[in-house]
């Protein structure tokens, strides 16, 4: 009887023990590849508490999971909470990732052991005494293949008076916070100019930083160089920006390797430079030549202008035609070029100062925001409706400017070349605006001298009218030729204004399209109103009208979500469907089935160097060969029960149909030669009859 009551007593203690110890923790959750358990850090709570939960990962050896940035590829996990009234969830804090190469891609994340924290907090006026949480968990574990998976977690935590901690979790919670990047009070800002992401960071000591990473997605180029500089105090780090970058995000989390260990601080984005010295660190010798000479270009096409060739045209055609001495020519044009130079110089240091103070970021052409690609194409539409002569912009300009090319000396010929770039104003956005894009991102005296080379070769036909004076006899006189080029010039307008259209509906969708189609209607006949106007053929009342229809039409650029591309038929693939595959099949066509999805870093880079090249695509046209593909980046029922007739629970796979062979799977890592080699021996086992 006692060895009785001993053992049952032991078994009621055990089940305790274990009854304590599962209230710590879900258990084990196991998935292909990986196992997870979610695990508190107390197992008590108590009311008005904040205490934390670890997601913990253990995947198979040389599998990985990503960070809530992936990188060119994959998934960020997800955590979907189900909790009492009350109680709220902080978001993930993540450790700090690690870059994973696949060239050409480099995706972020985590292999091994992984712990996600979050932290959730109990109210203060808690009423129950249990505290039942419920955790929906979505993520993409990845080794050649990529394999997504969800699973449901749950913790159900006593509610009493006093907190008491789960001694037996509280290395797990260490080792997390070990992995975690430590928050920093740096300060940091950054931009995105030129193709580049640019950031600065104060930091008085410099911390060794071997690499960092974005929080951002498709922000930067993850496989890019990064550049990473420490100058006077400033960290200055610089990386391609990403091709599929759309909007910059107002502020995001960055993590810096040091030689002390990760840190954590968060970036600014202030829509300008970030700094001068960023500028300098970033500063390309090449590149600035090159745009030296396409600003000369740049300004030397302005005086082919209506508003600016008036006013060169007759003041150096009067110079040459013998009018003063030689010497005061030559003096007369130096005195000229100085106008119009000093202007732009002045110009470029009014942009620098906007710089400074953070105002700059309406020099630059950003077409990464729809609403400004669809105001920027009404603005263009406009311009060329006013070439066209539906209306006139800028006559009071260029009459003045006119009048004062009469002047006679130095003063009146400096005057003049200031004048000439005050009426050029109106023309300059076309053509300055690659020079004022670079300028803006680069240091003080590499962005005046952009400048300077946009006046210099504005200024240079009258340099060559002066210094020789030969060249006037080939110089066209103004008449009514300018009235037609003018004319002309409105066309490049119009086409200018399709193709942003054209990019606003890739971003916003055919709808959205449609209705910026109607506002560009409105703002035909708001100009057409303002034409009127000028004529002396409409009312007072027009101008309000015409102001209305404008108002109209940016109303109508406001379009809710933008839709995401799909895949559709073009020259070199189809959408798969599961009636298409059949149909080909049965006409005994040549197939080749490609399962991928956006997030499937494999998949990517197959389609990069093996099927979307040349060779490839050349095969595929010898074998007379259809090209199916299968988008598996959100859940497809159809496509994941394709997957399981090939024993797949992931993507990539790559099926080959030929005529009288059964199917043959082509391997997950394809090489350029791969598709070639697998048609020419399935060709060779059953060539393909072509009905002639």
């Amino acid at each position: 009887m006692t060895l009785f009551l001993r053992l049952f007593f032991s078994a009621v203690l055990l089940l305790l023990a274990t009854g304590f110890v599962q209230a710590q923790t879900s258990g084990w959750v196991k998935a292909s590849h990986l196992k997870a358990e979610l695990v508190s850090d107390h197992q008590d709570l108590k009311p008005g508490q904040t205490f934390k939960l670890a997601l913990h990962f253990i995947p198979d050896d040389h599998w990985h999971t990503y960070w809530q940035n992936p990188g060119d590829s994959g998934l960020a996990t997800s955590i979907d909470w189900t909790l009492p009234d009350g109680v709220t969830a902080g978001a993930i804090q993540w450790p700090a990732p690690m870059a994973i190469a696949v060239p050409p891609l480099v995706n972020y994340g985590f292999e091994g052991p992984t712990i996600l924290v979050s932290e959730l907090t109990v109210p203060a006026n808690y009423k129950n005494s249990q505290l039942l949480i419920k955790a929906k968990v979505d993520w993409l574990v990845c080794k050649e293949v990529c394999i997504p998976a969800e699973a449901s977690f749950e913790l159900n935590l006593p509610v009493t008076q006093t907190a008491i901690e789960a001694r037996d979790y509280k290395q797990l919670f260490e080792q997390a916070s070990q992995k975690q990047p430590k928050p920093v009070s740096l300060q940091g800002r950054y931009d995105v100019q030129n193709q580049k992401f640019s950031a600065v960071v104060q930091m008085p000591e410099d911390l060794k930083v071997s690499a960092f990473f974005v929080s951002a997605p498709e922000l930067v180029d993850h496989a890019a160089p990064q550049e990473i500089e420490w100058v006077d105090g400033e960290l200055l780090l610089r990386q391609q920006k990403n091709t599929y970058f759309s909007q910059a995000p107002a502020r995001f989390e960055l993590v810096l390797n040091t030689v002390a260990g990760p840190v954590l601080l968060h970036l600014q984005h202030e829509g300008v430079p970030v700094s001068s010295e960023l500028s300098l660190a970033s500063f390309s010798l090449l590149d600035w030549l090159g745009m030296l000479l396409l600003a000369a270009l740049g300004g030397l096409i302005l005086n082919l202008m209506p508003c600016v060739f008036p006013v060169l045209s007759l003041k150096a055609l009067s110079l040459a035609n013998g009018q003063n001495s030689t010497p005061q020519i030559k003096a007369e044009a130096l005195w000229y070029s100085a106008g119009v130079i000093i202007s732009f110089v002045l110009l470029a240091a009014v942009l620098l100062v906007f710089r400074a103070a953070g105002q700059a970021a309406g020099w630059g052409f950003q077409l990464q925001n729809p609403l400004i690609v669809g105001l920027l194409a009404y603005l263009l539409f406009i311009l060329g409706l006013s070439l066209s002569g539906v209306m006139q912009l800028g006559m009071g300009w260029m009459n003045s400017g006119q009048q004062l090319t009469q002047k006679q000396g130095h003063k009146g010929s400096f005057f003049t070349g200031v004048l000439a770039v005050v009426v050029a104003s109106p023309c300059t956005a076309p053509f300055m605006g690659t020079a004022l894009g670079y300028a803006a991102t680069q240091p003080a005296l590499a962005a005046l001298a952009i400048f300077a080379a946009l006046g210099l070769g504005m200024a240079l036909p009258f340099l060559l009218l002066a210094w020789w004076p030969g060249f006037a006899a080939v110089l066209p006189k103004p008449g009514l030729w300018m009235e037609k080029l003018k004319q002309w010039l409105a066309y490049p307008l119009y086409l200018s204004a399709v193709w942003l259209l054209w990019v606003y509906g890739r971003q916003q969708g055919l709808d959205a399209l449609a209705l910026a189609l109607v506002g560009l209607v409105l703002v035909g006949a708001a100009c057409w109103l303002w034409g009127q106007q000028q004529l002396q053929q409409a009312g007072k009342v027009s101008s309000l009208i015409a102001l209305l229809l404008v108002a109209g039409s940016v109303a109508l650029l406001w379009y809710p979500q933008p839709v995401a591309q799909k895949i559709t038929k073009t020259d070199h693939a189809e959408a798969w469907s599961e009636q298409r595959l059949k149909q080909l099949v049965q006409e005994g066509k040549p197939v080749l089935v490609n399962m991928t999805a956006d997030w499937c870093i494999t998949c990517l880079v197959n389609e990069r160097v093996a099927l979307n090249t040349d060779s490839s695509k050349a095969a595929m046209a010898l074998y007379n060969l259809t090209y199916l593909k299968g988008d598996w980046t959100n859940k497809d029922p159809a496509i994941s029960a394709y997957l399981r007739q090939f024993q797949r629970d992931g993507v990539p796979l790559y099926v080959v149909y030929w005529p009288g062979q059964p199917p043959e799977i082509l391997p997950q890592i394809l090489t350029p030669d791969s598709l070639r080699q697998a048609l020419e021996q399935l060709s060779s086992k059953q060539p393909l009859i072509t009905s002639q």
